[in-house]
């Protein structure tokens, strides 16, 4: 698994190790501080401490995750028809009088 997420100012970087090259592998587990096992995965948070110094770079297509485009290619409408079946579902706009 490799991920990379950009999200209000922070970036989270998640990787398997069994994935890892060798050589990433040990430079992570030199900064955690223990070997890392192959049944782990290692997930990185890096905040900017000084946002209004430099924004991070956008993420590419490619790593956006496909859920994110749910409403890819409806329009307005058909966003609102399928959001309104949804509140109702979940109980959120059902008439109970």
């Amino acid at each position: 698994m490799k991920v990379r997420v950009i999200y209000g100012g922070m970036e989270t970087i998640t990787r398997d190790v069994r994935d890892l090259p060798q050589d990433d592998r040990s430079a992570l587990e030199r900064v955690i501080g223990h070997v890392l096992l192959e049944t782990e995965r290692v997930i990185v948070t890096v905040v900017n401490l000084n946002p209004k110094s430099e924004s991070l770079p956008t993420a590419e297509e490619e790593e956006i995750p496909q859920w994110w485009k749910v409403y890819e290619g409806l329009d307005d409408e058909e966003i609102d028809r399928l959001d309104d079946a949804i509140r109702q579902r979940a109980n959120l706009t059902r008439d109970v009088g």
